[in-house]
């Protein structure tokens, strides 16, 4: 009987990486909450440096466990059965991030269709609408509330533009995929160079549009439960990209030193699924946040 042949799998040593992400995750937790309470009571305090220092000690730890993965990548470590696992990570990864939108999409939901009627005196609440709010009307977006007023963000300016620049980022990083596949280096270059462009174009006009709402539209964080969504579901998608860039700046730079072959390219696979998911998901806030 011949002998079995096992295939071998690469276990890495420990790392100092996850505990650093784990302190920068909470430092950004800490910082980000404190700028809020912060900047809507004008008091000053240290929640704007906990959250810088906290993002910076993010960035360092992405280049540094980045920096780990492709050293292990190119000296030949990774068997098919670790390169399986990295494709079922990445599945569970982006499964994890659709279940993250979708509770703010429920709790988006939730509010228009359930808390807001309920307010109005909709399904036998009409003692709700008399005692909390009586003069309330069931109409969305809720621009009106009891400290005040807002004004609705329209989607047929910056939003309209920053929906098609990141749908031709999807369709600029399809053709890098394909210049890799076809080892066309020149053709993988250049597009996966523009695709990274429109990130940083697109995260420049959200941006822009967040200062606009905030100085002429009035539009603020606690500008009730539309500001609330709004900011929540833009923000954490504007935090999507920045990552999603980043990554792709990591794939140029190996790009650049030819690290990638037709057969052996689940990094840039793996970046390529995260930018198409989070395009996905600026469709779905673009129609549901600022259309309807």
């Amino acid at each position: 009987m011949a002998q079995e042949q096992y295939e071998k799998y690469y276990v890495p040593e420990q790392s100092i990486w996850p505990i650093v992400g784990a302190v920068a995750l909470f430092l950004i937790a800490v910082g980000a909450g404190n700028f809020v309470i912060e900047s809507t009571s004008d008091k000053t305090g240290i929640g704007a440096y906990t959250l810088i220092a906290g993002l910076a000690l993010l960035l360092i730890m992405l280049v540094g466990w980045f920096k780990n993965q492709i050293d292990e990548s190119m000296s030949g470590m990774y068997s098919a059965q670790l390169s399986r696992s990295y494709r079922q990570g990445m599945s569970w990864f982006i499964f994890s991030e659709v279940m993250f939108f979708a509770a703010f999409f429920g709790a988006l939901f939730y509010a228009r269709a359930i808390s807001v009627p309920w307010l109005a005196g909709a399904s036998n609440n009409a003692m709700t609408n008399e005692v909390l709010w009586p003069t309330f009307e069931a109409i969305w977006p809720l621009v009106t509330t009891p400290d005040g007023s807002t004004t609705q963000a329209m989607p047929w300016g910056l939003p309209a533009i920053n929906t098609a620049i990141l749908v031709v980022s999807s369709v600029t990083l399809h053709f890098a995929h394909v210049g890799l596949e076809q080892v066309k280096r020149t053709q993988l270059t250049v597009w996966l160079s523009v695709t990274i462009i429109l990130g940083i174009i697109f995260l420049g006009l959200q941006g822009y549009e967040y200062v606009h709402a905030y100085q002429e539209l009035g539009l603020k964080l606690d500008s009730g439960v539309y500001g609330n969504t709004f900011f929540l579901l833009t923000g954490f998608h504007g935090m999507h990209v920045t990552l999603g860039t980043i990554i792709l700046i990591v794939l140029l730079g190996r790009v650049l030193k030819g690290h990638f072959t037709p057969d052996e390219h689940f990094a840039f696979q793996a970046g390529s699924w995260y930018w198409h998911f989070v395009d996905v998901v600026w469709i779905l806030v673009f129609f549901l946040v600022y259309v309807f």
